[in-house]
């Protein structure tokens, strides 16, 4: 009795491995090529700006810390995400992220429309002590942010750099971050990144 087709590729491991990524490839291809010729996952939303220099300088804080390992910034577009943390997010509001804070683990809450719901007084104390404002919190506390300077030296090297892969960051921006951090603390730092999270879709509803 002839062996079929299938159990010929079955029976050929060396095909068999070079037919699945051949079908895993095109399936990519097929998902993801299309991304990028929609307008709506390679630009920003409306009146979106660049990180600032502050704000950068605390998004390093908040990756060196870990933060995103318990915090995503991903609302998913569910009826019980979208009433606890606001509207869903969107690919436009991160087209200057890189790398991409997205996150899937919540030990902690969302953070993707953290900003402007609290004040910068509260965000201080809970960096300082999460149970002062929180009591059943199990965050580590961030006392140590408050007493560590920016290092304003590196700040324009980071932002030239992130000039080259499409974040429009202007000649002024890069040669004025130094004196925009020089003196300021990692904990003012990362409460100013934290207060600007989520807040572009805002203003462009």
């Amino acid at each position: 009795m002839a062996e079929s087709k299938h159990d010929v590729i079955e029976r050929n491991t060396g095909l068999m491995i070079v037919l699945i990524l051949l079908v895993v490839a095109i399936g990519g291809l097929v998902e993801i090529v299309p991304l990028f010729f929609q307008r709506s996952t390679t630009e920003p939303v409306a009146g979106m700006k660049p990180l600032s220099a502050l704000q950068l300088a605390g998004r390093d804080v908040y990756q060196r810390e870990g933060c995103f390992n318990c915090h995503s910034q991903m609302i998913r577009p569910f009826r019980a995400e979208t009433e606890r943390y606001g509207h869903y997010s969107v690919a436009g509001e991160s087209v200057y992220d890189h790398p991409f804070l997205w996150g899937s683990k919540r030990t902690g809450p969302d953070l993707a429309r953290v900003g402007g719901r609290y004040s910068d007084e509260w965000h201080r104390v809970h960096l300082m002590n999460p149970r002062d404002v929180v009591p059943e919190s199990n965050m580590p506390s961030y006392p140590y942010l408050a007493g560590a300077t920016v290092d304003a030296a590196r700040l324009p090297a980071h932002m030239t750099a992130m000039k080259r892969v499409g974040v429009p960051y202007t000649d002024a921006d890069i040669a004025n971050a130094g004196k925009e951090v020089e003196g300021k603390t990692e904990m003012e730092a990362l409460i100013a990144y934290l207060q600007q999270l989520g807040t572009h879709l805002k203003t462009a509803m």
